[in-house]
């Protein structure tokens, strides 16, 4: 007889969206996120494009169904480690990595107070630090501190001593959970593309080189700069910014393909820049502009700001000016028809998305993935199938739609079981 419950593998947009979708019609769903938080890449956005708007107001009313909901049992920390069976019938071992804080933690922060070391924030893209003992995000799901073991000092306690709720367990061990599902959903979602290996254009070498996804964090006001965009290299607002589109992407040394959102991503921070500096000049140099149908609006109302010039030519190389800081961009103005080179302060490279599942793929041999790493299984065949950006590129809406389609795949596979 089939295992009607589903197993939902990332805990993102597209996980939240196929794990609710398929338990509030009925179905047990187990939800298993490999971060201490649930929410992903949507977490840690400052707008949604063309809108504007923030995106903590719709995971607060997505976190308040799954609190609602007493058939989704959440694991964070999580990694689904093996699968084994058929569609209708899955074995699932799941491992639990400890988070060295127990179920009694109130958050108060007492434990961070207390602690002497300091570790790179991964939340923030690195651009500042949090305690070993620290809260992934202030909105952060559940709301619980988390220890970066590698981080603390030999023999310290400290947080020990000044956690007044006995919540710190500096021995806990990862623990192994086996389930039985019908039908598994791999919402996994994406990670930026690794833009240091587009050694021309010197991420992590020029200090004011950033990504697209280090400006997000910039303009949040929780953010590292508290949503001010500053230059890491000393902290001064940049007067003229350049934006490289396509880093990385539509390149077959890197990655082939469009990731459809990188340039409505550039004409948002875009805003982001003019809102905190109005007299910042910004220079956009594209192959493409991809805006298509309801977003054509937000290109041409962006691209009549007399302050911001877009400059048709791919970037082949960005050069440091060490003594200021400044950078210098040589590209061939393809509208003049000629090479130039413009200097300015910061340069921002809008990388692709890249699955996060690219380097360790799906633990079953019935799950199958393309030559970029998306799956591309199909649930109706094998029971195992993907939502979202694991499937392919998508802005937040269509992972959303496409969620909810997995949902019901799922529910189908399930149900049907060896048929």
């Amino acid at each position: 007889m089939p295992n009607k419950s589903i197993l939902v593998v990332g805990g993102g947009i597209s996980g939240l969206t196929t794990a609710l979708e398929a338990a509030e019609v009925g179905y047990d769903v187990y939800l298993v996120e490999k971060n201490s938080y649930l929410g992903g890449r949507v977490a840690q956005m400052h707008h949604y494009f063309p809108k504007l708007c923030p995106p903590n107001c719709g995971l607060e009313i997505n976190f308040k169904r799954l609190r609602r909901n007493p058939r989704i049992k959440f694991f964070t920390c999580a990694e689904v480690q093996k699968i084994s069976g058929r569609k209708g019938d899955f074995d699932v071992t799941v491992k639990v990595n400890p988070r060295y804080v127990k179920p009694e933690c109130t958050a108060c922060g007492d434990c961070v107070a207390a602690c002497p070391v300091e570790r790179p924030n991964e939340f923030n893209y690195g651009l500042d630090k949090t305690k070993a003992i620290y809260l992934p995000h202030p909105f952060a799901f559940p709301m619980k501190y988390i220890i970066d073991r590698a981080a603390c000092p030999d023999g310290c306690s400290k947080c020990v001593e000044a956690c007044k709720y006995n919540a710190i367990g500096l021995n806990m061990a990862a623990e192994t959970v086996n389930l039985k599902v019908g039908a598994i959903v791999y919402a996994t979602g994406w990670k930026p593309y690794d833009a240091a290996k587009i050694s021309y254009y010197g991420f992590g070498r020029h200090q004011n080189v950033l990504t697209n996804v280090m400006l997000e964090r910039l303009a949040v006001p929780n953010g590292p700069t508290e949503g001010r965009i500053v230059r890491p290299s000393d902290g001064k607002e940049p007067e003229t910014i350049a934006f490289v589109q396509c880093a990385g992407s539509r390149d077959e040394n890197h990655q082939p393909y469009c990731s459809q959102i990188c340039c409505l991503a550039t004409l948002k921070h875009i805003t982001y820049i003019r809102e905190n500096n109005p007299n910042a000049k910004i220079y956009v140099f594209y192959i493409d502009i991809r805006a298509l149908g309801k977003y054509e609006d937000f290109y041409t109302k962006v691209a009549q700001d007399e302050n911001v010039v877009f400059i048709k030519g791919k970037v082949g190389e960005i050069t440091e000016d060490p003594a200021t800081g400044d950078l210098t961009l040589e590209t061939e103005d393809q509208g003049a028809g000629q090479t130039v080179k413009q200097t300015v302060n910061m340069v921002v490279l809008a990388t692709g998305m890249a699955p996060s599942v690219l380097d360790t793929g799906v633990p079953s041999e019935l799950a199958a993935s393309d030559s970029d790493g998306f799956v591309v299984s199909d649930i109706a065949q094998t029971g195992i199938g993907g939502a979202g950006c694991a499937r392919k590129p998508m802005e937040v809406s269509a992972s959303v739609r496409d969620a909810t389609a997995a949902a019901l795949k799922a529910i189908q596979a399930a149900v049907g079981g060896g048929k």
